[in-house]
């Protein structure tokens, strides 16, 4: 007597690939072998065309192809694909019709994945480039900005500076400002870290004392303000 348990193990296993059955694999093969037109395209209507349908959207989803951008128009470029080689198929080499052309359709998407890859790399690759050239010129052009703005900067004080020499001046202060001119054209030689060298070297120049720098050099900072203003208004 045969018991359901028997019954389960002696149950035929359904083929997963079901839909690919042998009146498919006679009809490509019939494809292949005739040279008639008519016959070719009621054999692909009729049975090859439904089935190619089904096996390339199966191995796309099977193998996660789907991932590919415009998958669908990569799809029907496939089925397109593959009707060019149907009459290559020679039964005769003793490979089965859905083999053949299932493990040409996965190769030929693995083709499309790889092509892709590709294509990324070298997106990336031009983007980097770009993007570099562009952070290059940038700098390249803030620099030039900056280094023409300092040059008319200092070029525009230096003749305000002269401008402030107007023979009205008393003799102490016609000292501290031939002695700022002095220290400003000999910035690049002299090594100044701080406010008190400047006071130091600056009585070094005029012979004067403490006092009599400052009280001198709030004179021309009262100048220099004002030019300063003008500047940053755009008045110069």
């Amino acid at each position: 007597m045969t018991t359901p348990t028997t019954q389960k193990k002696t149950r035929r296993k359904k083929n997963k690939y079901y839909y690919f059955t042998q009146v498919h694999e006679d009809a490509i093969v019939q494809y292949a072998l005739t040279t008639n037109r008519e016959e070719r395209e009621v054999l692909y209507g009729d049975y090859i065309g439904p089935v190619f349908n089904e096996m390339v959207d199966k191995i796309v989803y099977t193998y996660k192809f789907t991932n590919l951008p415009n998958v669908d128009l990569l799809k029907e470029e496939c089925k397109t694909w593959l009707t060019t080689i149907l009459d290559k198929y020679d039964p005769n080499k003793g490979s089965k019709a859905f083999s053949y052309f299932s493990v040409i359709t996965k190769n030929w998407f693995i083709h499309k994945v790889k092509k892709h890859a590709t294509q990324l790399r070298r997106e990336i690759a031009y983007d980097s480039v770009v993007k570099e050239i562009e952070q290059q010129h940038l700098s390249t052009d803030n620099s030039y900005a900056k280094d023409r703005e300092d040059a008319e900067f200092w070029h525009f004080l230096w003749k305000e500076i002269d401008d402030w020499d107007t023979g009205t001046l008393k003799p102490n202060e016609k000292k501290v400002l031939n002695a700022v001119k002095e220290l400003l054209s000999s910035c690049d030689e002299i090594e100044i870290f701080n406010k008190k060298a400047i006071y130091l070297y600056l009585r070094e120049l005029t012979g004067l004392n403490t006092k009599q720098v400052v009280n001198n050099l709030n004179k021309l900072r009262i100048k220099y303000r004002q030019f300063k203003i003008k500047w940053n208004e755009g008045e110069i």
